[in-house]
């Protein structure tokens, strides 16, 4: 009882944004796991927009952005193509094209691995790498402008449910509809 009365609270202290105005939705979610994972997916949408700006602006997507900021942490020798996609934010189905693209800007460039012909290596360009120090500053202001207004409490907390949400035994299928692993 007091657990659905402090919900209730709190819902009623939302402002006008809430989710079911933004949608224009009229009937309510079937559930509050339901409301609170289309509330992730709006909000991951908007994040990923607003940093979308921002890249664009230097002519690559966040994706690619994501990739040359991998390999500039990377080790000297690069990374191969799973590495890279282990390391990455959000799933790329198809980074294989993805470093196509970024090869062609001149910003990677690739070898095969000497010791396993087989093996491609990826490493950030001198381009690349150039690119990434002219957009850091700027790129760096983002997180600021868009979550600045909450406090640090408020911060921790996201860090804390949102890494707790991914700890779920509920795994996403892959895209032939397995279980991924």
């Amino acid at each position: 009882m007091r657990v659905a009365a402090i919900t209730r609270g709190a819902r009623r202290g939302a402002d006008l944004a809430s989710l079911k105005r933004e949608i224009a939705q009229e009937k309510p979610f079937s559930s509050l796991e339901e409301e609170a994972i289309l509330n992730l997916l709006r909000t991951a949408d908007f994040l990923e927009r607003a940093i979308q700006q921002r890249t664009r602006a230097w002519g690559i997507t966040a994706t690619q952005y994501n990739v040359l900021r991998i390999l500039r942490g990377a080790e000297r020798e690069g990374l191969t193509c799973n590495a890279i996609g282990e390391r990455m934010i959000t799933e790329e189905p198809d980074i294989t094209r993805l470093l196509g693209r970024l090869k062609a800007l001149k910003l990677i460039r690739q070898r095969r691995d000497p010791r396993d012909r087989r093996v491609v290596r990826t490493q950030i360009a001198e381009a690349g790498l150039e690119l990434l120090r002219k957009m850091d500053a700027e790129i760096e202001k983002a997180p600021k402008e868009l979550l600045g207004h909450l406090s640090k409490a408020e911060l921790a907390e996201t860090i804390r449910l949102l890494e707790k949400a991914r700890r779920s035994d509920a795994q996403p299928l892959a895209c032939d509809g397995r279980k991924s692993e």
